[in-house]
């Protein structure tokens, strides 16, 4: 079993895309079009759902 932590001593992060704005807004846009695209296929279901089967007079 090995230790447990006691120090932050040489403890490193990596931010793999905070130095690149372009890549950033790139996972915005796709994150967006996901978001969007499940909403207008949700509602586009739920119309068709929805629908009545009888004919309207």
């Amino acid at each position: 079993m090995s230790s447990p932590i006691t120090s932050w001593e040489g403890a490193s992060s990596v931010f793999t895309f905070a130095d690149k704005p372009g890549v950033m807004a790139l996972i915005l846009v796709v994150a967006v079009a996901v978001t969007v695209a499940a909403i207008w296929i949700t509602v586009r279901h739920e119309k068709h759902s929805y629908n009545s089967p009888m004919t309207k007079k």
